[in-house]
């Protein structure tokens, strides 16, 4: 499928694709068969498209909300420490939003962390003057 829409998006001259991901703690624990091993060859991929696609319109960058996010992945509350807040799924949607709009276009093979992406944006047009 990825190299469909690959495909469209060179012929069109742009296009942004986002995958996610976890922590690398996430795609390793105990217990994280086959999630962790399907998040770690998403990961795998992205790196992959982003280096086959450095010379194109095409920009493949990675985003992850940055801890235990509140989805059906986390055990059930009564197996959770005492105290422990998941992340809100929601810290995921201005990070994506950027991503494939036209500001991101010179944002390429990034892995950025959802929680953290008001700073990183900060950073980034620091560095770039904007």
């Amino acid at each position: 499928m990825a190299k469909e829409v690959v495909i469209r998006m060179l012929e069109a001259d742009n296009g942004h694709i986002v995958n996610i991901s976890v922590s690398q703690s996430t795609m390793t624990r105990k217990g994280g068969v086959p999630y962790g091993l399907s998040r770690a060859g998403s990961e795998a991929l992205s790196r992959i498209m982003a280096t086959d696609l450095q010379d194109s319109s095409v920009r493949v960058n990675l985003l992850l909300p940055g801890g235990p996010t509140e989805t059906g992945m986390l055990p059930p509350a009564a197996e959770l420490p005492a105290g422990f807040e998941p992340i809100k799924a929601r810290v995921m949607g201005p990070p994506i939003v950027w991503l494939a709009s036209p500001q991101a276009r010179d944002v390429h093979n990034e892995r950025i962390v959802a929680t953290e992406f008001d700073e990183w944006l900060q950073e980034r047009n620091s560095r770039s003057g904007s």
